[in-house]
């Protein structure tokens, strides 16, 4: 099963949906707007090394999302311009990092969704090691192969593959009583 798009189930509403776990501790959009919907494509790497994000994508498909585990390094780039031209010419459904971006300027410009846990202008390294496929963790949350990684404003919430079909409808299900308060809330006349 498909996840619907960010817009039509929030990023927020899935993790209240999940009894609010599988939300990515400080993994944030590197511009405003940015959203991405799809399944896993894993790589874990040395902290502030690259090479196996260049591995990934000598297999990764379209849609899918490079979710990488960077051990939450700030001080080096794993990602910048040339590497998300990449994705965007294999059309893939965007790149989570725990760890660092560059280039931001560039990266909205292409339009590619990024998020990440920091920006930095240093460069990466380029010598592994790195494992592709397994599960690894994004911050603090664990994500495997094909499970359901989703995007926004607010951040990132991982959905484990097994559970897509009840936590899609658990979330429609908080959408429509949030409509329902929402329009209670309107009906409210101030006293005084």
């Amino acid at each position: 099963m498909d996840f619907p798009a960010p817009a039509a189930l929030p990023v927020a509403t899935v993790s209240d949906a999940m009894d609010r776990f599988g939300v990515a501790d400080r993994i944030r959009p590197l511009w405003p707007g940015a959203v991405l919907s799809g399944p896993a494509f894993t790589v874990w790497t040395r902290p502030g090394d690259n090479q196996g994000l260049h591995a990934a994508f000598e297999t990764i498909r379209r849609g899918e999302v490079l979710v990488v585990n960077g051990g939450g390094d700030e001080t080096r780039a794993l990602i910048g311009e040339l590497v998300v031209q990449k994705a965007l010419a294999l059309e893939i459904g965007g790149i989570v990092l725990d760890g660092a971006a560059r280039d931001v300027t560039e990266l909205a410009a292409l339009g590619v969704p990024v998020f990440a846990r920091a920006v930095t202008p240093a460069g990466p390294w380029k010598t592994g090691p790195y494992r592709i496929g397994g599960t690894i963790a994004v911050g603090g949350v664990p994500v495997s192969q094909g499970d359901w990684v989703l995007g926004d404003d607010d951040g990132v919430a991982v959905v484990p593959a097994a559970e897509v079909g009840d936590v899609v409808a658990a979330a429609r299900k908080l959408l429509e009583g949030e409509a329902r308060r929402r329009a209670a809330n309107q009906r409210l006349v101030p006293r005084g």
